[in-house]
C-alpha cells in the first residue's frame, strides 16, 4: 500500500491522483450500450435472448428459459442448509425492521380560511433490481435492493441478474423468495436495463431500476434515466477507517481487505496520527494478504488504490474525511459519537472497534447500497424513500382562493402571463374584487 503524510507539501495533489476515478464510459462502452438499447427497444425478447446468448455464453431459445418461477425461488430456499437459512431470515428481519423506520405518510393540515395544504405520499408501482453476477454473487444486494422497495409498498419488483454459463446461485434465489422478489429473469448487462426500461413481451416495464453492475450497466442505467428513474450510478466500493492507533492492527487490515477483495478497483484508505500504528497495520497486511481467497483481487487494489495517510491530529483527519466523502466510514476510535457532529459527507458511518463494515454489507439493518467516488456530499443511502413519490395537495377554499388569488394575480401580472391572472381573479370574492378593482 502506498504511505502519505497528510503534512507533505503535494498532498494535496497526491490525495486527488489517489481518489481520481474515471467513471465515464470511453466511446466503444457508449457504441455498445446504444446499439443495445436500440435492438432490445426495437426487437424485445427476441434481441434480448440474443445478446444473452452472446454475452453469458448460454444456449436458450426463449425468454422461457431465462425466467425463473416463483416455486423454483421457493425451492431454493428449502433446499438451504439451515444454517444458511437462517442467516437470510435474520439478515431479512433485520433489514426490514430498519426500514420500517424510513417509511413517510401522507401528511396535510387546514389553515384559518379553510385551506387544505398537504401531501399525498405513494409507493411506485413497480421496480426493476439489478443484481449483479459474475465476479461474485450477491445475494445481500438481494435483500438490500427488493426490502425497502416491498416496505415501501411497491406493488411489483422484478429482479435480473445475469448467469454466466447458466450458473445459478441459490442463495440469490432464496434471497429473492424471502425478500418478496414478484419476477425473476437471468438476464444482465446493458440489455437488462433495455427490457426493464422500455418493457418487452416477457419483461415488464418498471417506473425505476436500482442496483449496481460493472461499466455497460452504468452506462445503460445513465442513458434510459428519464424513461425510467434510477437510483445512481455507482463506482467501486470503498473504505475509509479513521484510527487512534488503539485497535488491533489486525483488525484494520482485514477491515481494508474487506473493500479490497471486491474489485481491482475498489478503495481503502487508513488515517491514523500514529506512525507506528500504520507501521504495524503495514506489516499486517503483508502477512495475511497471502490467506485471502481473493488475494490476487485485493492485491491489485491495495497496490493501486489503497493508502495508509498520516494525519496531524483528529482536526486533520475529519477535515479529509469530510473532502474524501467516503461510501463507507469507520470510526475506529474511543469515543465515535463525538465526532459525529463534525462529519458531514458519508454514505455508512461505523462507529467503535467492534462495528466493522462487513456487518453492514449484510446483517445489521441499514441499506448497504451507498453513494461512491465523492457523491455522498449530496447522495443518500438506497431506502424506502427511493421507492416512494410525493403529490402536492391544494384544497382552497372560496376565502382562501380570493386570498391567494390576490398575491397570484399581481406575479402573474408581472412575469406577463395574464391567463394566469385572470384564472386567478375570477375567484376574487366582491370585497377583494373591489379592493382589486
Amino acid at each position: 500500500m502506498q504511505r502519505f503524510n497528510s503534512q507533505d507539501a503535494d498532498f494535496g495533489r497526491t490525495l486527488d491522483r489517489l481518489l481520481a476515478w474515471e467513471g465515464v464510459s470511453d466511446a466503444a462502452v457508449q457504441a455498445t450500450v446504444n446499439e443495445v438499447l436500440a435492438r432490445v427497444r426495437q426487437n424485445g425478447d427476441a434481441a434480448v435472448v440474443d445478446y444473452t446468448n452472446r454475452f453469458d455464453h448460454v444456449a436458450v431459445a426463449d425468454m422461457a428459459a431465462l425466467s425463473i418461477p416463483l416455486p423454483r425461488l421457493q425451492a431454493a430456499y428449502n433446499g438451504l442448509p439451515p444454517e444458511q437459512q437462517n442467516a437470510l431470515t435474520i439478515a431479512a428481519d433485520r433489514i426490514r425492521r430498519y426500514h420500517a423506520h424510513q417509511r413517510q405518510g401522507s401528511w396535510q393540515y387546514t389553515e384559518a380560511d379553510g385551506t387544505v395544504l398537504g401531501q399525498q405520499v405513494m409507493p411506485l408501482d413497480r421496480v426493476g433490481i439489478y443484481v449483479p453476477g459474475g465476479k461474485a454473487s450477491y445475494p445481500s444486494s438481494v435483500l438490500m435492493n427488493a426490502i425497502p422497495a416491498k416496505v415501501a409498498g411497491v406493488a411489483e419488483v422484478i429482479m435480473c441478474v445475469p448467469t454466466p454459463r447458466g450458473e445459478v446461485n441459490e442463495l440469490v434465489l432464496a434471497a429473492a423468495w424471502i425478500a418478496g422478489v414478484d419476477q425473476v429473469f437471468t438476464i444482465g448487462g446493458a440489455q437488462a436495463v433495455a427490457a426493464l426500461a422500455y418493457g418487452t413481451e416477457s419483461v415488464p416495464r418498471v417506473d425505476k431500476i436500482v442496483g449496481p453492475g460493472n461499466i455497460y450497466v452504468a452506462t445503460a442505467k445513465r442513458q434510459v434515466f428519464g424513461q425510467v428513474g434510477i437510483d445512481m450510478i455507482a463506482g467501486p466500493s470503498e473504505i475509509l477507517i479513521y484510527c487512534d492507533g488503539l485497535t488491533d492492527p489486525a483488525w484494520i487490515a482485514m477491515d481494508l481487505f474487506s473493500q479490497a477483495e471486491h474489485d481491482e478497483q475498489a478503495q481503502s484508505i487508513l488515517l491514523s496520527p500514529d506512525a507506528n500504528f500504520l507501521d504495524a497495520v503495514a506489516a499486517e497486511v503483508e502477512r495475511l494478504l497471502p490467506t485471502l481467497e481473493r488475494e490476487g483481487i485485493a492485491r491489485v487494489s491495495l497496490a493501486e488504490r489503497g493508502a495508509l495517510i498520516q494525519v496531524r491530529d483528529e482536526a486533520d483527519a475529519l477535515a479529509l474525511i469530510n473532502r474524501i466523502a467516503p461510501e463507507h466510514l469507520e470510526l475506529s476510535v474511543e469515543n465515535p459519537e463525538a465526532l459525529l457532529p463534525e462529519i458531514r459527507h458519508a454514505g455508512a458511518i461505523f462507529m467503535g472497534r467492534y462495528t466493522p463494515e462487513a456487518l453492514g454489507d449484510y446483517c445489521a439493518g441499514p441499506n448497504h447500497v451507498l453513494p461512491t467516488s465523492g457523491t455522498a456530499r449530496f447522495s443518500s443511502p438506497l431506502g424506502v424513500y427511493d421507492f416512494q413519490k410525493r403529490s402536492s395537495l391544494i384544497a382552497c377554499s372560496a376565502a382562501g382562493a380570493s386570498t391567494l388569488a390576490k398575491v397570484a394575480s399581481v406575479l402573474a401580472r408581472g412575469e406577463g402571463l395574464t391567463a394566469h391572472a385572470r384564472s386567478a381573479e375570477y375567484r376574487l370574492l366582491p370585497n377583494d374584487a373591489e379592493v382589486k378593482s
